[in-house]
């Protein structure tokens, strides 16, 4: 790099920070965190406060790992399918980059889902209005959130950014706004009593924590633009952007969690299950107030699309790569070409999945357990062992934290499922 690079005046370093600090922290705060004062609120009070306490260590240090493979590689510029296909050789690139792919786009597929539930709920709840055809606000809805990645990946960034001041704000004072209305006696009924089932409750919480908390989507493009901005240096300032992340997800999340989660009590999380609601729609439906009935699209559709945008970025990553694997002549097609057929790919697909309306907790929890355990936890723990570049951060408490509670969330989704 530069010493022009390296020494940018102070103002854009901050401004750099900043960015990526929301961009992060809005690539995360999605239909996950939506959908985890259901989840993770119907396993019981003493589940909920482990997982408060753990889940901010375990984002901070996975997502930390995964960076230091990229800023470790070789190869500078270059995204994390090339780096890891470098890593490992092609074989193992191939799998990996499968992985990667199913790692986001059904995530994608999930935010389809839920904001055309969301929409469809305030037409009818609070609008009064008739419920509109899936096969009509479909298209529409995802074709708006894909229409703003077909104008650019720095466009989409400043949108993303746009919508997340408001939603934090929104987050804020929909969590202020409950306390009124908690009911402690109604959530300590919630989850199981005995001692087994506590343990249980414990280990099964986690998956939808990790696809809440997850903004490893966005780590790739995040450090190839510190490093563009920061030189080969950028390991400290690439740490302080993690961590402040990861910070502003664990107060806003967890406290929007525990107040929805008190707010609704067992009954309410049931409800609001059933009908395949995120919590503020159903807090919209329930109270009646014009606060909530006009708050809760808001903080819903800012959400959505702040991580529709961030994990479309590591689908067209994966996509793309996958694509020039099985037809190699691909790669001579023009980057900007290839773009706009991906997101045609991501709209018709979408789309599809949003009028069957599958349920979300569902796709969460196997999407959460599953793929980002393996991508998020489990792999730059593998590589760090594995591959020489990486041996600087071996031996580090952290990593056997982390190998602990990546192998636990996906021996936790396996049992789930068999189950």
């Amino acid at each position: 790099m530069t010493d022009t690079q390296v020494t940018e005046p102070p103002e854009t370093k901050g401004s750099v920070n900043r960015s990526w600090t929301i961009t992060l922290f809005g690539t995360a705060v999605g239909a996950g965190i939506l959908f985890l004062p259901i989840s993770a609120g119907s396993f019981g009070f003493w589940p909920l406060l482990i997982a408060t306490i753990l889940i901010g260590p375990m984002t901070y240090f996975a997502h930390l790992a995964f960076s230091w493979m990229m800023s470790s590689s070789r190869l500078q510029g270059e995204d994390v399918l090339v780096v890891l296909t470098d890593y490992f050789g092609k074989k193992a690139g191939i799998v990996i980059a499968i992985i990667y792919w199913f790692t986001f786009f059904p995530v994608v597929l999930i935010y389809g889902v839920s904001i055309v539930n969301t929409v469809d709920s305030f037409v009818v709840n609070q609008l009064d209005g008739p419920s509109i055809s899936r096969w009509i606000l479909a298209p529409v809805l995802v074709g708006l959130m894909t229409l703003a990645l077909a104008f650019g990946d720095k466009i989409m960034l400043v949108v993303a950014q746009f919508v997340v001041y408001p939603l934090i704000i929104a987050l804020a004072a929909v969590s202020l706004y409950l306390i009124p209305q908690w009911d402690f006696s109604s959530f300590m009924d919630a989850g199981p009593k005995d001692a087994g089932g506590l343990l249980s409750a414990m280990i099964l919480i986690l998956p939808v924590l990790v696809f809440a908390f997850s903004f490893v989507a966005a780590i790739s493009q995040f450090v190839l633009d510190m490093e563009n901005n920061y030189g080969q240096n950028h390991g400290r300032q690439t740490t302080k952007v993690i961590r402040n992340a990861t910070i502003l997800l664990t107060v806003f999340t967890m406290f929007f969690v525990w107040s929805s989660a008190l707010a609704m009590g067992a009954d309410g999380m049931d409800v609001a299950n059933e009908q395949n609601l995120p919590v503020l729609s159903y807090f919209a439906n329930v109270t009646g107030t014009p606060f909530m009935a006009y708050m809760a699209p808001i903080v819903v559709i800012c959400a959505i699309a702040s991580s529709y945008f961030g994990h479309s970025l590591g689908t067209v990553e994966g996509t793309k790569y996958l694509v020039g694997l099985v037809a190699p002549s691909t790669k001579d097609v023009p980057s900007r070409k290839m773009d706009l057929w991906t997101y045609l790919f991501i709209f018709v697909v979408t789309s599809l999945v949003a009028v069957v309306n599958p349920s979300i907790l569902d796709m969460i929890s196997v999407v959460g357990g599953i793929f980002f355990a393996l991508m998020t936890y489990l792999l730059p723990m593998y590589a760090i062992y594995k591959v020489d570049a990486l041996k600087k951060f071996r031996n580090r408490k952290a990593n056997y934290f982390v190998m602990v509670m990546g192998a636990i969330v996906l021996f936790a989704t396996i049992w789930d499922m068999v189950s």
